[in-house]
């Protein structure tokens, strides 16, 4: 069961029971070794679990993790109570700027929060944060009351953790993955805590590593959180950081895209004074042409686009042209200047007593209506999703609330009607949705129109057209592969496909997919260009886009500068052993001579190994009958389909064949061409014969090499 605030006053004295069926275990330990409190340990003798009851807190780990389903726990979560972050609302909203949230009060209160935490051996909640911040590291440090020692934590994956722990979604995130939320309970108030160590201890500046000198020169398009950390990573390894942002303030969406009364001010402006005070060049008012990028990389080592994601979406009816319906990046960005006294600079058409519409029930329809109060307005949030699939923070959508925004839901816009050209009526209709997986269907015989002044769409953002002109592969999907690691999997973060803290949605899934996002973002578009955050995936979150630089950062500082091949990855699909000793042997030769190398399995490759490579070479088989048709390996296939964009990366193609490949390397080249690889040789070993000179072929996958270095 979860327990509430209401439940305060209740003692719970049952403890959980944990069964163990004997015929199913194994005695692999999966379980004891991930038990967070030593309730489960081994019997010598029957060689399997045996329980302790006593000891056992319900978060029911061990049934999540055990391969075998060896494991039933009946009974409580014995969770303890959450501590509740302090919220404020001003008596009078009008004209108010104030934070709203005010995070954990004390330090009574932090530390019994923290005492909360399980401190799990295979930590879920890491997984589940895209930055893998170390949550039972830090969460330690606030129980020995060490907030240094929390930051130091913190700064390993972190440069904006007071930004974050304001901003960032962690219902889906770091407390979805919570072992007490996969248990079905209350997890722990992770982003409070992260929050009272930044609210308690300043967060630390820029630190050039020591040994670290200039060595790269780098161009960042775009300020946000994405071009921040990635500025952040650079500069404390010593490198040169040239920033480019089109607008007259740092910060990005987080500036003109999120209120003071949610992420006040001053800490967008705190990061962008740490980064300019450790030599982080910054040119404001300064757009870069995405069809003149050449013009940029012939000055730098590594040109990193990071612009985000900020052409707002508009509902595409009748009357969506009239006058007086604004997108919500120009409402929050207008509405800011109006609210800091600045509105003879930047006038907004909003007045006292006004009727606003906010088509969107999303975290950026919130602002936009709390925004709207805050002029005088009278708002009405419309979204054509049943409430209970809609992604919106349900805090934010309760102070929504509190604060006096209807939000209708199952609601949508038919259309909009107005007088000398300015809107003045909404007609909408009401919408039905059965499931998250099915979208909404509009009701047509429930039209109803409401009179407006102003409408604001706040549907989302999309990628602007000459980042996707420049870069047709953006924005990529973020998915889940069929087969996942074992590490994850083990984990138990699968074991539940749904979590209720979640809102309901499967948090192991979108927490491998962003993860495999944030290592795509190390991986260059070109020899020299990076795409990153927002630019690369679509809209997300500011922990997401923070992610991304930091990886996109040390990948840039791996790669090299000088476009000559110096880091070799070797990837061999092997049946029968041929190809293997082909591969080994050409990794071993190249390592002999000059260049460093990597030599993996197809199946084991990370994107990681793909961003730190200048070259691949790839041994692969030729299957099929010459009189029916050959090809390289239909998983060879299957792999490449797989790829990121290689940003024109070398690529020599070996493969080994019993009679004759015919035209299987020129199609396996295509392949490769498609996507983004640039094959340089591609040639085929007969193993057919007894001996295979495999000093020969490596010899000549070196001169392949050395002759690309040539150029």
């Amino acid at each position: 069961m979860t327990l509430t605030q209401d439940d305060q006053n209740t003692e719970v004295t049952a403890h959980p029971h944990v069964t163990v069926l004997s015929d199913r275990c194994a005695g692999c330990q999966e379980c004891s070794i991930r038990c967070p409190v030593d309730a489960l340990s081994l019997d010598v003798d029957s060689w399997t679990v045996i329980a302790n009851d006593e000891l056992c807190v319900g978060c029911r780990q061990c049934v999540r993790t055990c391969p075998f389903s060896a494991i039933t726990v009946d009974g409580p979560v014995l969770e303890g109570f959450r501590t509740q972050s302090v919220v404020h609302h001003p008596v009078k909203l009008l004209g108010d700027r104030s934070e709203i949230r005010k995070g954990i009060d004390s330090w009574e209160a932090a530390l019994s929060e923290a005492s909360r935490c399980l401190s799990c051996p295979d930590p879920t909640c890491i997984r589940g944060c895209p930055a893998h911040n170390d949550i039972p590291g830090f969460i330690r440090s606030i129980r020995e009351g060490n907030l240094d020692e929390a930051h130091d934590i913190l700064r390993r994956t972190s440069v904006m953790p007071d930004i974050c722990s304001r901003v960032c979604d962690q219902a889906v995130q770091c407390e979805g993955s919570c072992s007490w939320s996969l248990a079905g309970g209350t997890p722990v108030a992770i982003g409070a805590l992260e929050r009272f160590i930044c609210d308690n201890a300043p967060v630390p500046p820029v630190r050039v590593r020591d040994g670290h000198t200039v060595t790269k020169k780098v161009a960042i398009i775009g300020s946000g959180p994405a071009g921040a950390s990635c500025a952040w990573e650079l500069a404390e390894n010593g490198a040169q950081v040239d920033v480019f942002e089109k607008d007259g303030e740092p910060g990005g969406l987080l500036n003109w895209g999120i209120p003071d009364f949610t992420l006040p001010g001053a800490l967008p402006r705190r990061l962008w004074d740490e980064l300019e005070k450790a030599g982080v060049t910054l040119h404001l008012n300064h757009r870069v042409d995405m069809d003149n990028l050449s013009a940029v990389t012939n000055g730098y080592d590594a040109v990193v686009v990071a612009a985000g994601a900020g052409n707002s979406i508009r509902l595409p009816v009748k009357g969506s042209d009239l006058g007086n319906i604004v997108d919500a990046t120009h409402f929050l960005t207008q509405s800011r200047l109006a609210l800091s006294g600045m509105a003879g600079e930047s006038p907004i058409s909003i007045g006292a007593g006004d009727r606003v519409l906010v088509v969107g029930a999303g975290n950026t329809a919130m602002d936009s209506a709390r925004m709207a109060i805050r002029l005088g307005a009278k708002p009405i949030c419309v979204d054509w999703m049943n409430e209970k699939f809609a992604p919106v923070r349900r805090d934010e959508l309760e102070e929504a609330r509190q604060e006096g925004v209807e939000v209708r839901f199952g609601t949508t816009v038919d259309h909009f009607e107005g007088e000398n050209g300015k809107v003045t009526k909404a007609v909408l209709l009401s919408t039905s949705q059965e499931s998250a997986a099915k979208l909404p269907v509009t009701i047509k015989s429930s039209a109803h129109e409401i009179e407006v002044d102003l409408v604001i769409m706040a549907m989302g953002y999309r990628i602007p057209s000459d980042i996707t002109d420049r870069f047709p592969q953006v924005p990529i999907k973020k998915t889940t592969p069929e087969l996942v690691d074992r590490r994850w999997r083990a984990s138990g973060l699968f074991a539940e496909q749904t979590v209720e803290w979640a809102r309901n949605l499967n948090v192991g899934s979108i927490a491998l997919s962003r993860d495999i996002a944030r290592n795509l973002a190390g991986v260059s578009f070109d020899d020299k260009i990076w795409v990153i955050g927002d630019s690369m995936i679509g809209p997300a979150t500011v922990v997401e886009a923070m992610a991304h630089g930091k990886h996109a950062a040390r990948a840039i500082l791996e790669h090299s500068s000088s476009q000559k091949v110096a880091n070799v990855l070797v990837v061999f699909d092997s049946q029968g052993g041929k190809t293997a000793e082909v591969a080994k042997r050409v990794e071993s030769y190249l390592s002999d001579n000059t260049y460093k190398t990597r030599i993996t399995p197809i199946g084991d490759v990370s994107t990681g190994d793909l961003a730190w490579c200048d070259a691949i070479v790839l041994a692969t088989w030729i299957e099929g009958l010459v009189i029916a048709g050959v090809q390289v390996s239909k998983r060879t296939r299957k792999w490449i389909e797989t790829l990121p964009n290689l940003g024109h990366r070398p690529v020599v193609l070996v493969a080994t064949y019993g009679v004759s490949p015919k035209n299987a390397l020129e199609k396996c080249s295509k392949l490769l061409s498609a996507k983004g690889g640039d094959v340089k040789v591609a040639g085929g070993v007969r193993t057919s014969t007894r001996n295979v000179d495999t000093y020969l072929v490596s010899s000549k996958v070196k001169s392949a090499l050395d002759k690309i270095n040539q150029l």
